[in-house]
């Protein structure tokens, strides 16, 4: 069994590896960032840039993230052998702030955004923040609510002066506060054109997450931890946050790394092949193959196959033979009209036994076709809580008029029919008393309402008003009679 001293001789001979700590990425990111979603992407990115002309001031992008009260202690030097080294902290869980910044393809960006875990917004929250930076509040502190991702619309048609006649390009990712009708006849009237990323994709196809967010998160929380040296005794609270970020934004959005993150995604310069397929390798395991046309790609529980021969039936290389033929037959009229077998297999080679193939072309015979990569199963038919999104213009007509029918859809959703009433009788003397004048009859078991039990519950029907024992029905929230019911 190799050891210790193997591996590290190993990485002594190779110098060009090493130990590193992977990133996580969720199995959502890594199997939506396929090849067809980024060529969507790039097909729409350019449909917009050839039918507006931008250039790269006007391509811009906007993100959010999040900045909490409780930093994370750097490295410091310490003795030798000492177990625990402690760095004091503002407290155990820290207080939510989010960040909405905006950056062009020329490397410039706007003053930050801020959204405030509270219920109103008062200016003295961004004191001595970034020099124009505003905010708004809510309950959570994320950008919740459309109301927010308009506000941040009109901080950023303010700073960018964009209007009809110098348009603009906004790179978003497809969250649902961004995808508010209201939001988006704001940008339309006002010249800004929305250009959605593909769902789970920004880790790879946004320039902010790319080149920013990361060193901005460093710079933060590096002076977050010498803001709690510098104060002892005193706890770091969410109005501080803009004195940190203020001090990191400088640092980490410089117009190199704001210009580095539109090169690496292919945006600005536009390279739809920026990424090569061992980027989309992640993926794979979620592939669904090719359908053939008139030639099966892989045999049936029926199918005339030796041992020898299976692994080439499980990558795909090879069609099944008919019924009623054997291998030695179906080797010359099958193999040559094979597409993938044609490309592999010299002419001569064509029609000689499968073993004879094996031994002879050793190109035909790759690691996959031995022992194909494991691969996911057959996605099951289930109802999903939210809609599919894809990369979309936002802002053309057909989308916008999707997306309002989306909302009035999910409105009329929202929209409860009036609780039923509940009558009560009361019990005075041990005599029942009705507290209607008019003595009902329940519709199921027809007995009055003044001979009832006392505390009894009745209920009234929706459409035609009548009344039923609470126990006589199935006992749903919204009660409809047997009569109403077979109308």
């Amino acid at each position: 069994m190799a050891g210790k001293d193997w591996l590290t001789s190993f990485l002594e001979r190779n110098n060009t590896l090493a130990i590193r700590r992977p990133q996580a990425t969720s199995m959502s990111r890594s199997t939506s960032f396929n090849r067809t979603n980024v060529s969507s992407f790039f097909n729409n990115l350019n449909s917009v840039l050839a039918r507006y002309l931008f250039e790269a001031k006007d391509i811009w992008n906007v993100d959010e993230t999040g900045t909490t009260t409780v930093q994370v202690p750097g490295k410091i030097i310490a003795t030798k052998g000492k177990r625990q080294v402690g760095a004091v902290t503002s407290g155990e869980r820290g207080t939510l702030v989010t960040i909405a910044l905006a950056v062009n393809a020329q490397g410039s960006c706007i003053p930050p955004y801020f959204i405030f875990p509270r219920k109103k917004f008062q200016d003295h929250f961004v004191r001595n923040g970034p020099i124009g930076s505003t905010g708004s509040a809510n309950s959570s502190g994320w950008m919740l609510h459309d109301v927010d991702f308009l506000s941040f619309l009109q901080h950023f048609t303010r700073h960018t002066r964009v209007n009809l006649e110098s348009k603009v390009l906004l790179l978003l990712d497809n969250h649902w506060s961004h995808l508010s009708v209201a939001a988006i006849d704001f940008c339309r009237s006002n010249g800004i054109v929305l250009l959605s990323f593909p769902p789970h994709c920004s880790h790879r196809l946004q320039p902010l997450d790319r080149s920013v967010f990361g060193p901005l998160k460093r710079y933060v929380n590096t002076a977050a931890d010498h803001w709690m040296r510098t104060h002892p005794g005193k706890t770091l609270t969410i109005y501080d946050i803009p004195i940190l970020v203020a001090t990191a934004l400088p640092r980490a959005a410089t117009p190199s790394n704001i210009r580095s993150g539109f090169v690496c995604t292919g945006i600005c310069p536009f390279n739809p092949d920026i990424f090569e397929e061992q980027d989309f390798s992640p993926a794979y395991v979620t592939d669904r193959p090719v359908p053939c046309v008139g030639l099966p790609c892989a045999p049936t529980a029926h199918s005339n196959t030796d041992p020898y021969s299976q692994s080439l039936f499980e990558g795909g290389l090879l069609p099944e033979y008919p019924a009623g033929s054997t291998r030695d037959t179906c080797l010359e009229s099958a193999i040559p009209d094979h597409p993938a077998v044609c490309s592999a297999v010299p002419p001569e080679e064509r029609g000689r036994g499968m073993l004879e193939v094996r031994h002879t072309s050793p190109c035909l015979f790759i690691p996959e076709a031995v022992r194909p990569f494991p691969k996911a199963g057959p996605r099951k038919d289930t109802k999903r809580r939210g809609k599919r999104r894809s990369t979309a213009i936002l802002t053309d007509s057909p989308v916008r008029a999707a997306l309002e029918e989306e909302q009035q859809k999910r409105i009329q959703k929202k929209k409860k029919p009036p609780a039923p009433k509940k009558r009560f009788l009361t019990v005075e003397n041990t005599a029942p008393t009705v507290s209607s004048d008019k003595d009902e009859e329940c519709l199921v078991c027809e007995e009055t309402f003044s001979s009832s039990l006392p505390g009894e519950v009745w209920v009234q029907c929706l459409f035609c008003q009548l009344w039923s024992h609470e126990a006589c029905t199935e006992g749903a929230e919204h009660y409809i009679c047997h009569h109403c019911d077979n109308e």
